[in-house]
């Protein structure tokens, strides 16, 4: 007798040029408001528009960004700050990837 795995994938379709609510960040993340906040504390996200919480606006990007942060802290075991930093750091290691590929 065989067993077969089944793999489900889910995921966002994100249109071009939309931005995204707190509440849609939180709920396609599946992430309470109070977690999201705190990755805005730590420079994860920034919001683009508004002042207030209800008026912010985030690039679509923000949404793999706090899935990262996220993941590394589930993951992993690190804290806010510690997946602020690793993704800072990630990105720049993706900046200065893209600059060694334009300079061969």
């Amino acid at each position: 007798m065989s067993t077969s795995t089944i793999n489900v994938l889910s995921g966002n379709i994100l249109e071009e040029g939309a931005s995204l609510t707190l509440v849609e960040i939180c709920h396609n993340c599946h992430t309470p408001a109070e977690t999201v906040i705190k990755l805005i504390e730590h420079g994860v996200i920034s919001p683009t528009k508004g002042v207030t919480s209800s008026q912010w606006r985030f690039h679509q990007a923000a949404l793999i960004r706090v899935d990262k942060a996220l993941r590394l802290k589930h993951d992993l075991g690190v804290n806010i700050a510690g997946a602020a930093l690793a993704l800072e750091l990630l990105d720049e290691i993706d900046h200065l990837k893209q600059q060694l590929k334009y300079l061969k």
